[in-house]
């Protein structure tokens, strides 16, 4: 049995990972903004003796201080950072709301991290400890046009997890990114080729084998390298 805290699960891809993680017996702490959510409640009903709901707000460090007091000593093996926000629309680089951006970055870049830097002890007693953080390919480095605020957070969150990936190695935790695909979500859209149930199949197998020979890597939900 392993445990998880998986951010974002109110929805999409992070009720996704909780409802498949639950189901084979793991341990998962669920965090969202809102934990009454529909989704939630019924994982929850199916899997009370599972799942721990957690209201937590990522880009409030109140909120995520608040859950890691109320955690501690606790271990969890696999911190899932899955949280995360489209930002402004439009999104051209000329007309780009600049508080949007910004509030993006916050939540995509900047809050995987203060989940990291909250959890550290509790990851370090850990099984195997892992720290997965959900980025996308639109964050790779080329020439592109369009979605500058997403873009820029994901290349900007890929960068800060290679930094810690080499600042966690000694300690053991493996630290990798991952692109989920283009998944059936509020945000995909119904045109996205991926369902959110293969989407999360595959990434639980890839973050069931990772080691740390894996750590500072960039990976797609079916287990192949990504390009930065």
């Amino acid at each position: 049995m392993t445990t998880f805290l998986v951010t974002g699960t109110s929805r999409g891809i992070g009720l996704g990972l909780a409802e498949r993680l639950a189901a084979r017996g793991d341990q998962v702490h669920a965090c969202a903004r809102d934990p009454d959510s529909p989704g939630l409640k019924a994982l929850v009903a199916e899997h009370a003796d599972r799942v721990r709901l957690h209201k937590l707000d990522v880009a409030d460090p109140v909120s995520v201080a608040a859950l890691a007091t109320g955690l501690a000593g606790a271990p969890i093996d696999v911190l899932i950072n899955n949280a995360g926000v489209h930002g402004p629309s439009p999104q051209n680089a000329l007309d780009v709301d600049l508080d949007g951006f910004a509030h993006t970055l916050a939540v995509n870049t900047l809050s995987p991290l203060r989940m990291a830097q909250a959890f550290l002890p509790n990851l370090k007693a850990g099984t195997a400890p892992r720290i997965v953080t959900v980025s996308s390919q639109m964050g790779q480095v080329a020439p592109s046009r369009g979605e500058v605020a997403y873009r820029t957070s994901k290349l900007a969150v890929n960068k800060v997890m290679q930094s810690l990936a080499a600042e966690l190695e000694d300690a053991g935790i493996t630290v990798v990114v991952v692109h989920p695909g283009w998944v059936k979500t509020d945000m995909g859209g119904g045109a996205a080729p991926l369902s959110v149930e293969q989407s999360t199949t595959g990434l639980i197998a890839l973050i069931d084998r990772l080691s740390l020979a894996d750590t500072g890597g960039f990976y797609a939900w079916d287990g192949q390298p990504v390009a930065w």
